[in-house]
């Protein structure tokens, strides 16, 4: 898949799909030997109660490549297994129709965006970039961002939009909501739960993994889609049901 193909389709997954197809997950059509961690095999989410399970199986060791610390944050790298969606924003607290929702774990040792959770248990929680953790991020369009021409959206001074509650106060469309990630040798699982009135089923999603990069000069776009490693579907078509 190219990088011009990504973002045309990027484009396109921004509106609705019809709710009520078959559940079905998303088969990768690729192969990456010489990067096992984040090779796709599937990716998945299913309905348990009033929850989402987010599931990706890879080829090799899931988790186990992380970025090299900088010893800054302008410039650092982040590294993400995502699933893209076509919920609405507003699923989870955003002001509606502003993007792609996604959701995402993802690692990144040079800076902590979860101020809220002490995720390594030693009292600080603000060092804990390192360790897998969950966002959900509004992805936009923008030719800012080179050729995967994606960031996440950028909330620039002065704008003022509906935001989740646990939004790490960053100017940046993005929830840390706390649901932490668990691995086997293969696979990342996520559980995330849902109030009651929320309309999951029949939704579309595939499973991305990826870098980001932080502007290096820290200003807007502050997070680019630097690399896409791996799209399950090939073409970023969604074509993953939640049944």
């Amino acid at each position: 898949m190219t990088y011009s193909n990504l973002l045309k389709l990027a484009v396109a997954i921004i509106s609705f799909s019809a709710p009520g197809a078959h559940a079905t997950d998303v088969m990768s059509v690729d192969t990456m030997p010489d990067n096992p961690s984040f090779d796709i095999q599937k990716a998945s989410i299913t309905k348990e109660d009033n929850a989402l399970k987010f599931r990706m199986e890879v080829a090799g060791a899931a988790g186990e490549k992380q970025p090299k610390a900088i010893g800054k944050l302008a410039g650092s790298d982040v590294y993400s297994y995502v699933w893209p969606t076509n919920f609405d924003p507003s699923l989870v607290g955003f002001s509606p129709d502003t993007g792609i929702l996604a959701f995402a774990a993802t690692s990144h040792p040079d800076f902590d965006d979860t101020p809220l959770f002490d995720e390594d248990g030693d009292g600080d929680a603000a060092n804990d970039g390192r360790i897998w953790h969950s966002h959900w991020v509004v992805l936009n369009k923008t030719d800012e961002c080179g050729p995967t021409g994606l960031k996440v959206r950028d909330i620039k001074k002065g704008e003022v939009f509906d935001l989740p509650k646990t939004w790490p106060e960053l100017p940046l469309f993005i929830d840390s909501p706390g649901w932490h990630p668990s691995f086997t040798q293969t696979s990342i699982e996520i559980l995330v739960p849902f109030e009651k009135s929320a309309t999951l089923v029949g939704a579309s999603f595939d499973g991305v993994t990826s870098a980001l990069r932080v502007n290096a000069n820290a200003h807007a776009p502050l997070l680019c889609v630097s690399a896409v490693f791996e799209v399950a579907s090939g073409d970023l078509s969604l074509p993953g049901k939640i049944d």
